[in-house]
């Protein structure tokens, strides 16, 4: 799905002229995740710079390095993962645009900083992280949330009404944890459980596919492997949808923005990074989406139920659970590949 938006603004020119460097006009070309990317804060960059913007959706992070690598595909900038982005860098695809030598740069959290992904923001600026679990309509099924059996191994009220977002690093990683491992397990024995139980749970789901928010809110669907920030707009609409944190254990991760290295509209792309690094836009984005961004200084500006929302303020008794899952290393990620892809059939 594409969205293009355009707006001029009359203070566009004295923008320009504080932003330093001469920007490129014309057109900036974003690849994002789906209903993931605030309007408004599109339009106020259009509105700062005197570009049109068109945004590009993707649902999985596979799908977006695929599309990327393939080339021809026109993006300026793309937002990964961070377990995804040391093989944009790896590849080469990404423009090493120096973030941290931003103007804006002085407002990101120091947490997110010195990353393991991205030490020192070289490459990418934080866009908003969060945790995966699982979303449950309570009214549908009133046991514990709180567990990966959700989706691999559905209580009777929920058999046929359960979907899994189609992100194999989130699900493996609950899945793999459930059993026991750590995300990036290569133990054979550890992963045949997961590939079995998985396999089994898979007719009992009633779809492998991205657009939860909605489906949740309108009783679609009964539950979801799902993102804390999808799961929180679904409870705006129906107070029924709850969020559940895996006791097992569930991943933390974090999206950030980066510039491609064949971008057509590098200057302006850099120019975006500085623009979301700006604590009131960055509080545009989380304020769309309900998520965290780890700019310091935003939480002013947004909307106050995102401060104890327990989507977003994770229990006490659940916190040591949740795992910043990395890139896994060649042979682990052959493996979990292998087992996804089967289920994909």
């Amino acid at each position: 799905m594409t969205r293009t938006v355009k707006a001029i603004g009359a203070a566009a020119a004295m923008t320009l002229v504080a932003a330093g460097p001469a920007m490129a006009e014309g057109t900036l070309n974003i690849f994002n995740w789906g209903n993931y990317t605030n309007p408004d804060l599109i339009e106020k960059f259009e509105q700062a710079f005197d570009v049109e913007v068109t945004i590009t959706d993707y649902d999985s992070n596979t799908t977006a390095l695929t599309k990327i690598k393939a080339g021809g595909h026109g993006f300026d900038i793309v937002v990964p993962s961070a377990s995804y982005i040391p093989i944009y860098v790896r590849d080469g695809l990404l423009m090493e645009t120096r973030p941290d030598q931003m103007e804006n740069f002085k407002h990101v959290d120091p947490r997110w900083i010195d990353v393991d992904w991205d030490p020192g923001r070289h490459y990418t600026v934080p866009w908003q992280w969060g945790t995966t679990g699982v979303a449950v309509n309570s009214a549908v099924y009133s046991g514990d949330p709180n567990t990966a059996d959700i989706f691999l191994d559905p209580p009777e009220e929920l058999v046929g009404k359960v979907n899994v977002v189609p992100e194999m690093s989130d699900v493996m990683s609950i899945a793999i944890m459930a059993e026991g491992g750590e995300a990036c397990t290569t133990d054979k024995e550890i992963l045949k459980r997961v590939r079995d139980k998985l396999v089994a749970a898979k007719p009992k789901w009633i779809s492998m596919d991205y657009g939860a928010t909605e489906k949740l809110a309108i009783g679609d669907w009964a539950a979801s492997v799902n993102w804390n920030g999808s799961t929180f707009r679904a409870r705006l609409e129906n107070p029924d949808v709850v969020y559940g944190y895996p006791k097992t254990g569930y991943p933390v991760w974090m999206d950030s923005v980066a510039v491609l290295s064949d971008a057509q509209n590098p200057e302006m792309a850099k120019a975006f990074q500085n623009f979301v690094m700006d604590p009131e836009n960055a509080a545009l984005i989380s304020s769309f989406a309900r998520y965290a961004n780890g700019i310091m200084g935003s939480e002013q500006y947004m909307p106050a139920d995102m401060k104890d929302a327990p989507e977003i303020k994770v229990p006490e008794e659940f916190a040591s659970v949740g795992v910043f899952v990395p890139e896994c290393p060649p042979e682990a990620q052959k493996l979990r590949t292998a087992i996804w892809t089967e289920l994909q059939k």
